[in-house]
């Protein structure tokens, strides 16, 4: 017998997840397990909105930084992530910055990258927050770092008008195969003033490597001229094994900003 298509759509509603908030049970099992290990950095509580969310504070290493770095995580993960976050948000601490490392909006494991699209939004009150956290430090200057999807999530927040940041550096951007304005990339740059700093590797994910002439295209069109790409050899999509290059290359690059 066939079913209605009425009956078939009320069906789907139940069989099919309805992925509109953070998995807020996910992020408290994160939270539990990093303040019951964490050796460098202090648990930190934000609130954004009537969510209150784990932040990691990682002083600098000197007296009175000017300038610190928000760290934004990838698909799924946590502010304490041991590829391309930990070995961020310490090391760039030791060279004299404070790092604040949020925890991102997250999704069940089997959720792929661009099924975020109705929490992108989601990440715009937290990196409020941890700004204004930094703010409260004395930190002068903001820079936003966003692995993959965190990404995504800095350059939708920086797209919107925000401008009180000295810089943004994407680790292995994102760029979906869709066209939802919501998870668009692309158009994210196109809106993008400040200097940005695009770093892959050769090794990153297809999302990634196949789309870097389309990144500096639509950096291009924004008009955006400190815009730049660097390439790592043999990086993966998480930097195995690349962790001192990774961080001198970021390093260096923030050097250049005045």
């Amino acid at each position: 017998m066939k079913l209605p298509r009425t009956v078939i759509l009320f069906l789907l509603l139940f069989v099919t997840p309805i992925l509109s908030a953070s998995d807020f049970a996910k992020e408290k099992r994160w939270a539990d397990e990093i303040a019951d290990s964490l050796v460098e950095g202090d648990v930190t509580w934000l609130q954004a909105g009537e969510h209150r969310f784990l932040a990691i504070y990682t002083m600098a290493k000197g007296d009175n930084p000017k300038r610190g770095i928000i760290l934004l995580h990838g698909t799924g993960v946590h502010p304490d992530w041991r590829q391309v976050i930990y070995p961020l948000r310490t090391g760039l601490a030791a060279r004299g910055m404070p790092t604040l490392s949020l925890q991102m909006p997250v999704l069940p494991n089997e959720v792929r990258g661009n099924d975020y699209e109705p929490l992108i939004a989601d990440a715009d009150p937290r990196i409020e927050a941890g700004v204004k956290f930094l703010k409260q430090q004395g930190v002068k200057e903001v820079v936003l770092i966003g692995h993959s999807l965190g990404s995504v999530m800095a350059a939708h927040y920086l797209a919107g008008g925000a401008r009180d940041f000295k810089g943004f550096i994407g680790v292995n951007m994102d760029v979906y195969d869709n066209s939802d304005e919501r998870i668009d990339m692309l158009a994210f740059l196109r809106r993008i003033h400040i200097p940005v700093l695009d770093l892959y590797g050769s090794m990153a994910a297809s999302s990634s490597l196949n789309t870097v002439d389309l990144r500096a295209e639509a950096a291009k069109a924004s008009g955006n001229k400190p815009y730049r790409q660097i390439k790592i050899e043999g990086a993966n999509q998480l930097f195995d094994g690349k962790d001192e290059v990774l961080l001198e290359t970021v390093s260096k690059w923030l050097s250049t900003l005045k």
